[in-house]
């Protein structure tokens, strides 16, 4: 069988499924055609339903709840994670008007933000990695980043406005879910059991043998440092990735009940979850 998988070339992605897609583990006769993009591209790609298994920001799996299926395994999910939003020191910030560069429209990032900021209505969609330089250069008056961009945006010279990640959690109480592995709910149960456990099996392989996945997570990090891709690997993957349990699952609901709050989704199925 053959299964088409998406990820993003980010360091927790490509620590997460390096042992599954290059047969570290038995994948049980499946073999798994792998599509790397952004993330905002693979949600893009999933409201097309061109994959059958993808990471999925959770703001647009909140959109495709009745399309696909939330896996156990996989997710990037945890405590003081979340996405920053930055400015240029020299500058002010007003949400009334400032022009913001975001990482996507249907990034849990810019869920946050929306929450955070209901008043600011000018966004602008960049890719994640070309942030940090459109507020740098004055396209925009600050921009929210995700990924590896935590690490280095003070040594460009920006500076926090505020953390998403401290406001969900303030807000809520509960760990923020950043983006999960969603199966196309095309295939059968199954096989979606089958592709969540071989997803942990992967995970647990690369805790075990962290140093396994480093040449292929340095094949894809583009010209990050060791010590971030270390520190990214660390801060977005996590026991959650290995099983969401009750406490995930419990998080993803009261983010589900957020977006149910504020008219983002107003139905969903009976079923989230791979059972």
């Amino acid at each position: 069988m053959n299964i088409t998988l998406g990820f993003s070339p980010c360091p927790n992605d490509c620590f997460i499924f390096d042992a599954l897609i290059h047969h570290k583990i038995d994948t049980k006769g499946i073999d798994f055609t792998v599509i790397m993009e952004d993330v905002e591209a693979l949600n893009q790609k999933a409201f097309k339903q061109q994959l059958d298994v993808t990471k999925l920001s959770y703001q647009a799996f909140f959109y495709l709840i009745d399309k696909y299926v939330l896996l156990n395994s996989g997710s990037a999910l945890g405590f003081n994670c979340g996405p920053l939003l930055v400015k240029k020191k020299s500058s002010e910030f007003n949400p009334e008007t400032a022009l913001v560069a975001i990482p996507g429209k249907y990034t849990t990032a810019n869920f946050l933000l929306s929450i955070a900021y209901p008043q600011l209505k000018n966004k602008n969609e960049f890719l994640f990695s070309d942030i940090e330089g459109a507020v740098l250069s004055g396209k925009v008056d600050a921009g929210l980043l995700i990924h590896e961009n935590r690490f280095t945006y003070e040594d460009k010279g920006l500076e926090k406005i505020a953390d998403l990640g401290e406001y969900w959690e303030n807000l809520i109480h509960a760990p923020i879910p950043l983006g999960g592995i969603v199966a196309s709910r095309k295939l059968d149960t199954e096989t979606q059991k089958l592709i969540q456990q071989l997803i942990r099996e992967s995970v647990e392989y690369a805790f075990k043998h962290p140093e396994s996945s480093m040449d292929f997570v340095k094949q894809n990090a583009q010209e990050m440092s060791y010590e971030v891709m270390k520190k990214h690997i660390a801060l977005y993957v996590n026991d959650f990735s290995i099983d969401l349990g009750e406490t995930g699952r419990k998080a993803i609901h009261l983010m589900l009940d957020k977006a149910q709050e504020v008219k983002l989704i107003h139905s969903v199925p009976n079923t989230l979850f791979v059972e």
